[in-house]
């Protein structure tokens, strides 16, 4: 069940005919913190008299992450002083989802987290947040460290459900078509993944309702597949992608993937990822790396290196023979190397992705 908060945004939507109730779904054009122009796609209600899709969209549960929502008159000025990127860009119409880091003092990344614009005129303004799950209490605890005496509520959402919404076959220079609701009223969340067009869209439902019965032409795919694809493209979620305290964000790709802005005030750990922005100097990247074979027993952060023998960075995270490792750019189109715990010499090769904006400078 929906807690009254959420009913009353449905039930206030409901009547206002909005295409996906108490929150947003539509198409704009924006520009990225880097100033790169960037399509975002939206979600519309299907007319049937259209010509159907064909299973082209695959959804997954994304029992890793979970949500809480932020409420009250100080839900903005809380936030901006907490994550990378600025929270009034959830003010502007064509803006109602946000990817963004909060760091510690030292400027490194504690938790990668998503935004989603929660506005109604009998619930006030609000934001549910998406984080990792073996996160939550963490980020719970965090926040009301720094909440002293603002006026917001922290809630867990357990009655809601998070899924990714995929493409499933779709070729390079193919237009991605928008998803279709068949069910809007059963919609609270719908939106284009905020950080690169090969995420899709995130899609946030009551724990009740099927995916199924709201989104046309898709079908159910295992969360192993989710993993994959994200690890092929290189993009980073989650603890073990970005481990806490560990990660930092310029080398995990925030520009890129639209999680900061460096034209905000204040907030925690600002000064060394300001710094390292404006000397311009990111030596590694984290980057999608493919083994020779499928491999389970790397450690995390096990050494890369060169054929001759030369450090090369650093094994993150991955699934069979599709990782994420943080790789020296110097050394970035080279063979590398490194070690699983059984002592085999694995070789692999690090990739480029096509999300990464034309100035990284990769030899």
């Amino acid at each position: 069940m929906l807690n009254l908060g959420l009913r009353t945004v449905l039930r206030t939507a409901s009547k206002s005919g909005s295409r996906c109730p108490g929150f947003y779904a539509g198409s704009a054009a924006g520009r990225c913190p880097c100033g790169r122009s960037r399509t975002r796609y939206g979600l519309g209600v299907r007319n049937h008299s259209q010509e159907a899709a064909r299973d082209k969209l695959a959804c997954y549960q994304l029992t890793h992450r979970t949500l809480l929502k932020i409420q009250g008159p100080d839900t903005g000025p809380f936030l901006q002083g907490l994550i990378t990127n600025d929270v009034a860009v959830l003010e502007e119409p064509s803006r109602r989802v946000m990817y963004c880091h909060m760091l510690s003092v030292q400027g490194r990344t504690l938790f990668d987290v998503m935004l989603y614009s929660l506005k109604s005129a009998d619930v006030g303004s609000g934001v549910l947040l998406e984080c990792d799950s073996s996160m939550k209490d963490s980020l719970l605890k965090h926040l009301k460290v720094y909440r002293i005496r603002r006026k917001i509520t922290l809630d867990a959402c357990p009655e809601l459900s998070l899924w990714a919404v995929l493409t499933r076959r779709k070729t390079r220079g193919e237009e991605v078509s928008d998803p279709q609701l068949s069910s809007s009223e059963n919609t609270l969340i719908c939106e284009p993944d905020p950080r690169t067009q090969d995420m899709g869209w995130r899609l946030v439902l009551d724990k009740h309702v099927d995916p199924l019965d709201v989104l046309e032409s898709c079908q159910k795919g295992d969360l192993q597949e989710y993993h994959k694809h994200r690890y092929t493209i290189g993009l980073p979620e989650g603890v073990k992608d970005l481990p806490p305290g560990v990660a930092l964000p310029l080398e995990s790709n925030l520009v890129d993937m639209q999680g900061i802005s460096f034209s905000k005030g204040c907030y925690i750990g600002q000064e060394l990822t300001a710094r390292t922005h404006h000397t311009g100097v990111v030596r590694k990247r984290l980057m999608p790396v493919r083994l020779s074979v499928p491999v389970h027993d790397i450690e995390e952060g096990a050494a890369l290196q060169t054929q001759s023998g030369k450090p090369a960075g650093k094994y993150r995270s991955g699934v069979g023979e599709l990782a994420l490792g943080l790789v020296r750019l110097a050394h970035a189109k080279e063979p590398l190397t490194l070690r699983s715990s059984s002592d085999d010499t694995v070789s692999l090769q690090a990739v480029v992705p096509d999300w990464w904006s034309e100035d990284v400078k990769v030899n």
